[in-house]
């Protein structure tokens, strides 16, 4: 019987430990600069784009895991507004948004980082959402490293 019950939690584990590469983003394959660093090459025109709730950067990774090492690969690969190494801590979660990755309901909440760099007046509040994914640019004020 405990032979069954190890099995059965076994098996219970491996299927909700989903190996999908992007659901709906299949085709969006995002490299590595190294294992703690996005490879981005595009900034973004969007004013709104990860700097605004409505708007989050989409690193997605929660279903492999990855959730927050891909935020912090994110925002490892960004650089100031003249290439300044960037700095930045998590504020908290906030800002309930629909997904359809949410493991109960149909929201999901976003992250909040607070980011600054040398000669920076004041910190810049970036959204993420490590739900979903989506192709990653640096935010509009930002330069990529």
């Amino acid at each position: 019987m405990k032979r069954i019950l190890v099995c059965t939690a076994a098996l219970t584990i491996l299927a909700c430990s989903s190996t999908k590469n992007t659901s709906a983003f299949k085709d969006v394959k995002t490299e590595l600069l190294d294992n703690d660093t996005f490879l981005l090459k595009d900034i973004s025109n969007d004013k709104t784009y990860g700097l605004s709730e409505k708007n989050p950067i989409q690193v997605g990774g929660v279903d492999t895991s990855d959730g927050p090492i891909n935020e912090r690969r994110f925002l490892n690969a960004l650089a100031g507004p003249n290439g300044e190494e960037v700095s930045y801590y998590r504020a908290g979660s906030c800002c309930p948004i629909k997904s359809d990755k949410a493991f109960i309901g149909d929201k999901v909440m976003l992250d909040n980082y607070r980011v600054t760099w040398e000669g920076s007046t004041d910190t810049v509040s970036i959204y993420i959402n490590m739900y979903d994914y989506g192709q990653l640019k640096a935010p509009v004020g930002f330069t990529i490293k």
